[in-house]
């Protein structure tokens, strides 16, 4: 009985995905007939020299903030996926395009879920910064014996810092009513051209 077997060379893809995205793309890419070889945490790399010499002082204490900024360390939001698919299989050239739009598709859901939560974010952090502002108006406005003044410019500055947490919820919700019939499309987009992939191996 001849037990050699027959030699395959592979290629080899490595992509680096929101975590909430991993299992979308191993299945994705899986129907595109790549094989999951790896998953681990993506490395994020430290912070620029310079900058990261001004808080290499403050990176003293193990998990603080400071100290991921001045080393490498494992990501907490993106994960690494390292893929191998067979180099000679057929249909390659159709099965490649397939891809490219799946990424493409995922690219876009990827900017609509951040879109869900930039503009709402900007809002309620200016809304926050214009309360400081106030407020402290209103402190310098005290310290000058200015009671009148202090409190006019009080009260906006409280309402600043009262605000942003229903701002940003109010935008935020508004902006995911928008956003998710784009984000089924691109889905639908995604299932579509996997199972075209899928056909080709049939």
């Amino acid at each position: 009985m001849n037990d050699s077997k027959k030699y395959v060379g592979y290629e080899y893809k490595t992509v680096v995905v929101r975590r909430e995205m991993e299992g979308l793309w191993t299945d994705s890419y899986k129907n595109m007939g790549w094989e999951l070889e790896k998953s681990c945490p993506a490395v994020v790399k430290h912070v620029w020299g310079p900058i990261r010499l001004l808080v290499a002082p403050l990176a003293i204490f193990p998990k603080s903030h400071f100290s991921k900024m001045v080393k490498d360390h494992d990501s907490e939001t993106n994960m690494e996926l390292t893929f191998k698919r067979d180099r000679n299989m057929d249909q390659k050239t159709e099965l490649n395009r397939l891809q490219m739009q799946f990424e493409n598709a995922a690219d876009v859901i990827d900017k609509l879920e951040e879109s869900k939560k930039t503009g709402a974010s900007v809002l309620g952090y200016t809304v926050g910064l214009l309360g400081t502002v106030f407020l402290a108006c209103a402190t310098f406005a005290y310290l000058k014996g200015m009671l009148i003044p202090c409190i006019v410019l009080a009260i906006p500055g409280f309402l600043g810092w009262i605000l942003p947490y229903f701002c940003y919820t109010k935008v935020r919700n508004k902006k995911v009513k928008n956003v998710t019939p784009l984000i089924d499309r691109q889905y639908d987009m995604i299932y579509e051209t996997c199972e075209k992939a899928c056909s080709l191996f049939a």
